[in-house]
Parts: C-alpha cells; sequence; structure tokens
C-alpha cells in the first residue's frame, strides 16, 4: 500500500500534474477556484436533504460512493493549494485548533 501520509500524498498529486504539464495552472488562484467548485459538488449532494436523510447518506452505496469522491477532490485540490501556497496544512491545523480552543472555551456546563 502507498505512502498515506500528508507529505507522500502531496507529492504525489505534484508528480501527477508534472507529468501531464499542468503545474503552469495551479497556481494558487486556479487551485482556490478549483477548491471551490469540488466543495460545490460536494455540497450538492447533501442539498435539499433532511437532517436525518444527510445523516444516512453514507447507507446508499452509490451515494456514499459520491461523498467519497468529492471529498477526495477537496482535499486534492486543498493540498496542492497548500503546497502552492507553502503552508504546512497540519501545522496551521494544530494553530487554529489551538486558538480556537481560546476564543471559544467549553461552557461551564460541559466542563
Amino acid at each position: 500500500m502507498a505512502d498515506l501520509g500528508i507529505a507522500s500524498l502531496q507529492q504525489r498529486l505534484e508528480q501527477f500534474a508534472a507529468a501531464r504539464e499542468w503545474k503552469p495552472f495551479h497556481t494558487p488562484k486556479n487551485l482556490a477556484m478549483a477548491l471551490m467548485v469540488e466543495a460545490g459538488e460536494l455540497a450538492e449532494i447533501f442539498q435539499w436533504l433532511t437532517p436525518e436523510q444527510s445523516a444516512a447518506v453514507m447507507s446508499d452505496p452509490e451515494k456514499a460512493f459520491r461523498v467519497q469522491d468529492e471529498i477526495a477532490d477537496v482535499l486534492a485540490y486543498l493540498l496542492q493549494l497548500a503546497s502552492a501556497c507553502g503552508v504546512d496544512v497540519l501545522a496551521a491545523l494544530a494553530d487554529k485548533i489551538e486558538r480556537n480552543e481560546l476564543r471559544f472555551p467549553p461552557s461551564p456546563d460541559t466542563g
């Protein structure tokens, strides 16, 4: 099985784009726009579903495949955008979580 680490996946995505001579098109602007398109395709699957239907979407094999596929597309473009911008996604996320923990402390009721 292939290495599933973030850096390895980013390298595979870069190699994939380079082999197809797509690198000139993978600018931060274009990657951000592609990310939004893919996020929209993911949202479309859930559009107009009730909360109960959306919670059960993964029980339908066809819809589950579509959700998984669109999440993969979103993540692929996000990782490529992070590479293009020089952002360490894991460090950025850890920093964001830390800031949110300070910004939004737990309510006294939930500890």
